[in-house]
């Protein structure tokens, strides 16, 4: 069964697609079997693989809301080894036609059995928001990868994401599991990046990636030509970053299957996290820079 990873963080503009898109790129690169869902109704997963969402007739909408299964709506993402299965917008209406559902919070889960078996990875990119998608992305994952901006409000709102994991983890998914917390758009030039990072490996320690994803005009100008980082600009610093990034999880990965009962150095529980998050940490960090 593959790993399935939700890339989820309530804020918006923190990089979780540009993560999910360049790492799925990166692991297939590596020689691993990957999908990307993409749950957010933006459908910008699609866009950064080149994949045309207008030509898509089946998307995860129908697997949210219809009978189909993942497998049924996935393409390929022009990527030898990984796979795309596409959101649309309608999935921006989503959670108010799960509302009366029954097992909403499931339905992910369900349309996944099977599908999984085939991939090493699965990688869920979810909207900017602690909504009935995230919430369905997190009871079907095995663990959550945290994208946080090097910025001015990176620890706000961090709290309650953890607060909203610890919930699912109670009543949906009990074996969940932080992956790890990634900093992206880090700007070596500013003292206030390097007091957020400081700030952010001081709450959350080993849960925190050593790779630090770099703030990039050419990580921003890849989507526009439908391509990932890797294949745009393979000698670029976030496409470097992205493979470095990559390398870590398959390490932490190694680590897990060879130490099961010792998961300390490689995931987190929501519980391990969440003791980190002091009240504080809610405040902004590095104005003194």
């Amino acid at each position: 069964m593959g790993r399935t990873i939700a890339c989820a963080n309530q804020k918006g503009g923190v990089g979780k697609t540009t993560t999910v898109v360049n790492l799925a790129t990166s692991l297939a690169t590596a020689g691993r079997r990957v999908l990307v869902l993409d749950l957010d109704p933006q459908g910008n997963a699609a866009s950064g693989f080149g994949v045309d969402r207008s030509a898509q007739t089946k998307t995860l909408y129908d697997v949210i809301l219809g009978d189909r299964m993942v497998s049924d709506v996935v393409v390929p993402s022009g990527i030898e080894r990984c796979d795309l299965a596409p959101g649309s917008v309608s999935l921006a209406g989503a959670e108010v036609e799960l509302a009366a559902s029954p097992q909403r919070e499931r339905r992910l889960a369900r349309a996944l059995a099977g599908a999984t078996a085939q991939y090493d990875f699965v990688l869920f990119d979810c909207p900017p928001s602690l909504g009935l998608l995230t919430v369905n992305a997190l009871t079907a994952a095995d663990s959550v990868l945290i994208p946080t901006q090097c910025e001015y409000y990176a620890l706000e709102g961090l709290s309650q994401l953890i607060a909203t994991l610890n919930l699912v983890r109670d009543n949906l998914n009990p074996s969940l599991e932080i992956e790890g917390v990634v900093l992206t758009m880090y700007d070596a030039r500013t003292n206030l990046s390097a007091d957020v990072a400081s700030e952010v490996r001081s709450h959350f320690g080993s849960a925190v990636f050593q790779t630090v994803i770099p703030r990039s005009v050419r990580l921003s100008e890849a989507p526009s030509f439908g391509l990932p980082i890797a294949r745009y600009r393979p000698d670029s610093r976030g496409a470097i970053a992205y493979d470095e990034l990559a390398a870590e999880v398959l390490a932490r990965g190694a680590s897990r299957s060879a130490s099961p009962s010792a998961g300390a150095g490689s995931t987190a529980t929501t519980a391990q996290m969440s003791s980190a998050v002091r009240p504080e940490a809610a405040e902004p960090v590095g104005a003194h820079a």
